[in-house]
């Protein structure tokens, strides 16, 4: 049996006529991985040349990268607040 592509899959589901088996979700448990309270730290991705100078920057001032970021969003953020008051 050829694989179908994701169009032709959702089409399929969408009439209804999509292999069960594979969407069989009677043994599931709803909720299973829910908390509530639970903070989620968002991956952040940065370009290829802008992840380097940051790299470079953090190395040179012996900090983390992801210490760095922080503050330099930390610094725009205040500067935003002043701006639109």
């Amino acid at each position: 049996m050829r694989s179908l592509s994701f169009g032709a899959k959702l089409s399929r589901w969408r009439e209804g006529k999509y292999d069960e088996r594979e969407y069989d979700f009677s043994k599931t448990e709803q909720g299973k991985f829910y908390r509530r309270g639970a903070v989620i730290q968002l991956p952040i991705y940065l370009d290829a040349k802008v992840q380097a100078q940051v790299e470079r920057v953090a190395r040179k001032n012996g900090k983390e990268v992801s210490e760095l970021i922080n503050q330099v969003v930390q610094k725009e953020m205040e500067l935003i607040e002043k701006l639109t008051r």
